[in-house]
């Protein structure tokens, strides 16, 4: 499979280092950036034969397979139906677009085009998903009723982050985690969101409180932070013990514990190329199946999750600026 990276910023770097570190059934074939000098400088750091001084290019290129679209959050709908219309499978790096009506109308016109497309949240396609999952289910710490993840970094720094009309703020970089977190340990059905925020002068959300409750009776309590470092660290709460997921943004260990808070378990990750390499294999499989999408993130969870940030986003008061 030939992959193209559209945007040429630090997360493409990663993936380009995550593909060159993979098997010879992928390979990074082409980059396309803004300018010209900047994507040839991309292409001779990690060793790929093709750069375009445009996304019109890239995307134009016969022999790409896939492209993987590294822009900020409220580029991800024009660049992923450019590479779509010219017939390119695309994975697409979260937060997926900017709402879920821009999903949405993406995904149609994916279904139209009869072209693979899917969101590239690594946690979900990640094996420490089903791990956690299997720990939940063998009743190891008893009945499960609730737990807390949070994600956390210092990056006020980043343009992407603090401007509006980049889809800025934690919840869509950076609050998507902990949503992620919860939703694959406890499903979707969510009776009631409650979701409070401290905002930037610019108006996006800086830190974020968000509670989910689920029809079961259980409840996810998450935090996310863009002025802060956090501990990033995921606990599912049981009647018998604990279980705590080392960083929820890309697990490291799991470890279980009982009621006398005694860790019983510890359970290792398989290591890792970066931890990206999931994703693009999911991809390099639905395509040789002929699939529209991806089954660790079908395109339904991708619109759940827009639409309850979505909603969380209202909660706050938080709205960007090419929204209607």
């Amino acid at each position: 499979m030939n992959i193209g990276i559209l945007g040429a910023g630090r997360i493409a770097a990663t993936m380009a280092e995550t593909i060159n570190g993979m098997d010879d059934s992928v390979r990074l074939l082409a980059i396309g950036a803004r300018d010209a000098e900047r994507a040839a400088a991309f292409a001779s750091r990690w060793n790929c034969s093709r750069s375009y001084g445009s996304y019109e290019e890239l995307a134009s290129d016969p022999d790409v397979d896939l492209i993987y679209i590294a822009t900020p959050h409220s580029h991800h709908f024009e660049h992923a139906k450019l590479c779509v219309g010219h017939g390119k499978a695309v994975l697409v790096e979260k937060s997926f677009t900017a709402n879920a009506k821009q999903a949405a109308e993406l995904l149609r016109f994916a279904e139209e085009k009869g072209v693979l497309v899917t969101e590239a949240i690594w946690t979900r396609y990640m094996p420490s998903r089903r791990m956690i999952n299997d720990l939940i289910g063998s009743g190891v710490i008893g009945e499960v009723t609730s737990l807390q993840a949070n994600l956390g970094y210092p990056i006020l720094h980043k343009e992407r982050m603090v401007k509006p009309e980049l889809a800025g703020g934690a919840l869509l970089d950076l609050g998507v985690y902990p949503i992620n977190f919860a939703l694959m340990c406890f499903g979707d059905r969510i009776s009631r969101v409650e979701a409070g925020c401290t905002k930037l002068e610019t108006g996006v959300d800086a830190q974020d409180s968000i509670t989910l409750y689920f029809e079961d009776g259980k409840a996810a309590f998450l935090y996310a932070s863009m002025l802060a470092l956090s501990d990033r660290e995921g606990v599912i709460n049981g009647t018998d013990g604990y279980i705590e997921v080392q960083n929820i943004n890309n697990p490291e260990e799991i470890r279980v514990f009982n009621k006398n808070r005694e860790c019983i378990r510890t359970v290792p990750v398989p290591e890792q190329v970066t931890g990206y390499e999931y994703e693009v294999l999911a991809c390099r499989d639905a395509l040789a199946d002929g699939r529209l999408e991806c089954p660790e993130m079908p395109h339904a969870e991708t619109i759940r999750v827009m639409e309850l940030m979505d909603g969380i986003r209202a909660d706050f008061g938080v709205k960007f600026p090419f929204e209607d």
